[in-house]
């Protein structure tokens, strides 16, 4: 059980202390990815950035990821097909869903970032933070867009996720540091004492306080 997101990142960086010294760059997967991100980063003595990733939620019941998305030249898509398949998901309703998350990625994009041009990771290592991983739909389709950014090495660091997904990722990047791995994930919300929803005001304050160096 952690505190919150703060206590977490500050556990995440301790396991990920060898880092220290290194040419490291820490992306959050905002919003909650940030806070956690912002510990880890700070701890390192690493520079910050985001990677701006959606999930797809199935209609009507938005929590469930059918897939996920990330932004970029050609926007990447990823299918959670088990989901699709089990909610009788038409390809047109996953497609429109995708869109709507696009433009939400665009929003924040400019919210967050304005004319600040991405912290350039190509050749150096990425730590790729987030608060909790459970179908691990948008951290598969993050590690795809890392790729076409070519670092020269990627880790998966989270404060806690599920045991079967994490396994699978694990096969996916460089090396994964997860501190808990629970078979049954029921919500990442039930290894926090305190998770509320973070806002785009304090996605931006964290930022501003972590002055990245470009």
């Amino acid at each position: 059980m952690f505190e919150d997101r703060a206590d977490a990142g500050r556990q995440l960086a301790n396991a990920l202390r060898r880092y220290r010294g290194e040419d490291v760059v820490v992306l959050a997967l905002p919003r909650g990815g940030v806070a956690v991100a912002a510990e880890v980063a700070k701890i390192l003595g690493a520079q910050l950035d985001l990677l701006i990733v959606r999930k797809v939620g199935v209609p009507y019941r938005l929590e469930l990821a059918m897939g996920a998305v990330l932004d970029g030249s050609h926007p990447i898509k990823v299918r959670n097909e088990d989901v699709i398949h089990s909610h009788g998901i038409s390809e047109e309703e996953f497609q429109s869903e995708c869109a709507e998350q696009l433009k939400e990625i665009e929003r924040r994009r400019a919210l967050y970032f304005g004319n600040r041009i991405p912290i350039y990771i190509a050749s150096r290592t990425v730590i790729l933070v987030d608060d909790g991983i459970a179908t691990g739909a948008t951290a598969r389709v993050a590690i795809l867009g890392l790729r076409q950014r070519k670092p020269r090495k990627i880790i998966i660091a989270v404060p806690v996720g599920a045991s079967e997904t994490m396994e699978a990722i694990r096969h996916e990047v460089d090396e994964v540091v997860c501190l808990e791995e629970p078979e049954a994930l029921e919500a990442i919300g039930f290894h926090y004492g305190d998770f509320p929803q973070l806002t785009d005001e304090e996605v931006i304050e964290i930022l501003k306080l972590s002055q990245p160096r470009q």
